[in-house]
C-alpha cells in the first residue's frame, strides 16, 4: 500500500513555485528592459560624438560651422544638408537616427563655434522647457550636445 505522502505535490506547493518563477521572470524582464535602454542611450551619445567630431573636423578646415548660410535657432540644419557637407570627407557614415529610431536635430548659430546637436531621447518628446545643464535624474531628458560638449544627458550615460 502506498503512503500518503508518496502521491506527489499539493496544489499549495505547485502555486508557490510558480509564483516563484513569476517573481524572479519579472524581475528579469525589468532588468533586461533597462539595460537595453541603457545601451540605446549610449548608441546615441556615440552616434551624436561621430557628427560633432565631423562637424568640427570640417569647421577646422572651413573656419565655419555653417552649412548652406543657416542661422540658430531660426532654422535647423536638415540631415542631408549636413550629410552633404560631411560625407564621406570628414566621416564615412553619418548616423541619422537616434537609438530610438527618431531623427537627429541639428543647428548653427553665428557665433564662432555655435553650434548643436539634439535627440528627443526615450520619449520621443523634445523638451521645450529651459534646458538643465549635465546629469539628469530623467531617464527621458533630450540627450543635447553643443559647443564640443555634452550639454545634457541622462544619469546613466556618462560623457567623456
Amino acid at each position: 500500500m502506498r503512503n500518503r505522502r508518496e502521491r506527489g505535490f499539493t496544489l499549495i506547493e505547485l502555486l508557490i513555485v510558480v509564483a516563484i518563477i513569476a517573481i524572479l521572470a519579472a524581475i528579469a524582464i525589468m532588468a533586461y528592459l533597462s539595460s537595453i535602454d541603457r545601451a540605446r542611450q549610449r548608441r546615441t551619445v556615440a552616434d551624436i560624438r561621430t557628427i560633432a567630431v565631423a562637424w568640427e573636423s570640417r569647421a577646422s578646415e572651413m573656419q565655419s560651422y555653417g552649412i548652406a548660410g543657416y542661422e540658430f535657432p531660426a532654422t535647423a540644419v536638415s540631415y542631408e544638408d549636413l550629410h552633404v557637407a560631411l560625407s564621406p570627407t570628414y566621416s564615412r557614415v553619418l548616423p541619422q537616427h537616434d537609438g530610438w529610431g527618431r531623427p537627429f536635430q541639428f543647428a548653427v548659430g553665428s557665433g564662432p563655434k555655435n553650434y548643436a546637436i539634439r535627440s528627443a531621447g526615450r520619449d520621443g518628446i523634445m523638451d521645450s522647457t529651459e534646458i538643465v545643464a549635465g546629469e539628469v535624474d530623467n531617464p527621458d531628458c533630450d540627450i543635447i550636445y553643443g559647443n564640443g560638449s555634452f550639454i545634457t544627458y541622462p544619469v546613466a550615460v556618462k560623457s567623456e
